[in-house]
């Protein structure tokens, strides 16, 4: 009976995927909506019977989509596959949200590597190249621009400065990879939570963003990067983007765990939200004074435990 529901249920998810990936390919108008709604039933399914069952979902999920499209949609399928089985897997073992979220964010990294990796080998598209061609080309724009409007006198230095900006967009892929798989484990995640909500009667549900807390470890491994920032590395080296890579990585997280604080101070001192909310505006408009604070924030906060002291001040 078991057996037999298993495969019932992976059959209509994998018709309810097919139906969103032919939608998602096919219907431009929606087509943001239908990519985040893509793992949901990956995540059901893995979230029932855990992820051994979920591979062979999403191995049939890859013959289909050669089958009905062509082999050039299978990318689709694993990127949104691996994605939601960890997320799934780690619903069906309890995990906590955020564990889960961590989980869900290593899967879209590695689908998101089989997609270059797939258009290096299959489309013969190289797309690290591609993205420098573009920064290329945009400087190029920029230049006629500037020209256009009698902003030509642009130095060679300062050309060079560009160049080198535009460059670092390569040189972080990592880092902008990282940062698409959080929010597409953050967005798949939360959707999934309220669909189980709904159909299971589950209580699934991400805590307060104010009860966010970050290991101690990504102090060190912040401060580690950012001490080898200080030595002349070679641009063109492994180390040298290795170590921004790292930086930005981390400089992120350091940043959330900073607004989680504010939420949380803003809380425990009964004040208005609009604290909280005015920071993030703040950061948004004027990053370049407040992204530091906030992120100097965030390092005090796993550092020195802040809302642990202002806890025992309440008590």
């Amino acid at each position: 009976m078991n057996q037999s529901k298993k495969l019932t249920d992976g059959a209509l998810l994998l018709t309810v995927f097919m139906i969103l990936m032919l939608i998602s390919a096919f219907v431009p108008v929606i087509t943001l909506i239908a990519t985040f709604l893509l793992p949901v039933p990956f995540i059901l399914f893995a979230s029932r019977y855990d992820w051994k069952p979920s591979i062979i979902m999403l191995i049939a999920a890859m013959a289909l989509s050669s089958l009905l499209t062509s082999i050039f949609f299978v990318p689709i399928p694993v990127l949104m596959g691996l994605g939601g089985i960890m997320i799934g897997s780690a619903i069906h073992r309890k995990f906590s949200p955020y564990e889960t979220w961590a989980r869900g964010t290593i899967g879209f990294v590695a689908g998101l590597l089989f997609v270059f990796v797939f258009s290096q080998y299959v489309f013969q598209v190289n797309l690290v190249n591609e993205i420098d061609n573009m920064a290329q080309e945009s400087i190029t724009m920029s230049q006629d621009m500037m020209e256009q409007f009698g902003m030509g006198d642009i130095t060679e230095d300062q050309l060079d400065m560009l160049t080198e900006q535009m460059g670092m967009l390569t040189d972080l892929l990592p880092a902008w990879l990282a940062i698409v798989a959080l929010i597409l484990a953050f967005i798949s995640q939360w959707i999934s939570y309220k669909v189980l909500n709904r159909l299971e009667n589950r209580q699934l549900y991400f805590p307060p963003f104010r009860t966010l807390r970050l290991p101690v470890s990504l102090i060190w491994i912040y401060f580690f990067a950012l001490i080898m920032s200080l030595f002349n590395l070679d641009p063109s080296g492994m180390v040298f983007i290795a170590v921004n890579n790292v930086l930005m990585l981390t400089g992120i997280l350091m940043a959330l765990q900073g607004f989680s604080f504010i939420f949380y101070y803003a809380h425990a001192k009964q004040m208005s939200k609009a604290l909280p909310i005015a920071s993030i505006v703040l950061t948004v408009f004027v990053p370049f004074i407040f992204l530091f604070l906030v992120r100097l924030l965030g390092i005090i906060d796993i550092g020195f435990s802040l809302r642990d002291r202002i806890s025992n001040d309440k008590t």
